[in-house]
């Protein structure tokens, strides 16, 4: 079992803490399910390229990276992506291509229930 973060990054914390929150209040394993990846030490965090997320999802999709997404590859579909991280390259690919990007906490109150979102990487 993956130790806690101890992380000094106050809105890391905070974000952990506020999908615990929504994942008891909307009974939603989703959220602690992205709650415990975060919670992870960043060197164990997951890292998604564009290629891989232009691989496994579909035009219109609603997904979450629990980590970084990197701008290696290119993004063929508009979607709706969260992630905790985006490297500069990845934003603008992802602008460039028409993706709504949303934080995770955006996300959460967007979907309380985690109908329709799916986790990559």
């Amino acid at each position: 079992m993956p130790r806690k973060t101890n992380s000094p990054n106050p809105v890391l914390i905070e974000i952990i803490n506020d999908l615990k929150k929504k994942s008891l209040e909307q009974d939603a394993g989703i959220w602690k399910r992205v709650a415990t990846d975060l919670e992870r030490p960043s060197r164990q965090r997951r890292e998604v390229n564009l290629a891989r997320i232009s691989k496994y999802t579909k035009a219109n999709d609603t997904i979450i990276v629990p980590g970084k997404v990197l701008g290696a590859g290119d993004i063929a579909h508009k979607l709706t992506i969260a992630a905790f991280q985006f490297s500069q390259g990845a934003r603008e690919k992802l602008e460039k291509k028409g993706a709504k990007i949303v934080s995770l906490r955006d996300i959460c109150k967007e979907s309380p229930a985690g109908k329709n979102i799916r986790i990559i990487g």
